[in-house]
């Protein structure tokens, strides 16, 4: 079985140290998020082995020393280096939660990072500063639950015309937008057959994102706008997906279709 992993911050929580220093043999005391999560939740007791990350490339094997004192010691230091491509998940905010779920998936699944859209027929509005720290808590725990030690970075919300900019922005050489679309007429078929193209000419530096709208659906407006902008529009077979799983169903078609799950 994996060991469990649990991001921390090594500069600000219990044991304040610099990533870097770091060794085997350390003997590090858990930050109190820790060890509430790995000894009370997890029940995690002594000699039991456990995993530690910043979220920044940065993974510590740790085996527990004093479960009371929240004491563990480090056997393994290690970081991993930041993948070579790009995979970004435009989320449109979406009523019962259903956004928060596609984040959820998608961090699982292996994007590396989150923009928040306020889509034309967004019922949910965001709100700065609450609905930051609510989606980067479900990043956190994402992260830990697939053991990844790059966490994926969270962007401010877009508006509609700052995603319009994105799509410009993005749509050059070494890159893909790909937008979900419900009336498009490209088929994921098409869609696929560029990503593996692009693939074949190697993944360093490569950009891929998918544009999910919200419950209603992405308007015509923003459908124009947003192809004109360089995003291609595809539909992902004849069925209509909800927006908790349309963005997960799409970046686990295109990391195949790219062959991230044959590393």
């Amino acid at each position: 079985m994996t060991d469990p992993l649990f991001l921390f911050d090594p500069a600000c929580d219990d044991t304040p140290v610099k990533a870097d220093e770091f060794h085997t043999g350390w003997r590090l005391t858990l930050p109190q998020h820790v060890r509430r999560h790995a000894f009370a939740s997890m029940r995690l007791g002594d000699g039991d082995r456990l995993q530690l990350t910043d979220g920044a490339g940065l993974r510590i094997s740790a085996r527990v020393l004093d479960p009371r004192a929240g004491l563990v010691e480090v056997i393994k230091v290690g970081r991993e280096p930041k993948s070579d491509l790009t995979l970004t998940l435009v989320q449109a905010l979406a009523k019962g939660g259903r956004d928060e779920q596609a984040v959820d998936m998608a961090c699982q699944i292996g994007v590396d990072r989150v923009l928040p859209w306020q889509a034309d027929r967004s019922i949910v509005k965001w709100k700065a500063g609450k609905m930051e720290r609510k989606w980067g808590a479900l990043l956190d725990a994402a992260s830990e639950q697939s053991r990844r030690v790059w966490r994926p970075v969270l962007d401010p919300c877009l508006t509609t015309k700052g995603l319009v900019g994105y799509c410009e922005r993005e749509s050059g050489p070494g890159s893909m937008v790909i937008l979900l679309h419900q009336d498009a007429n490209r088929t994921w078929a098409q869609v696929r057959r560029g990503l593996e193209r692009m693939a074949g000419a190697g993944t360093e530096g490569l950009r891929v994102s998918v544009i999910v709208g919200p419950e209603g659906g992405v308007s015509e407006h923003e459908a124009d706008a947003l192809t004109h902008a360089g995003a291609l529009s595809t539909t992902l077979g004849r069925n209509i997906l909800r927006a908790s799983t349309a963005g997960p169903v799409a970046l686990t078609a295109v990391s195949d279709a790219l062959g991230l799950f044959d590393r």
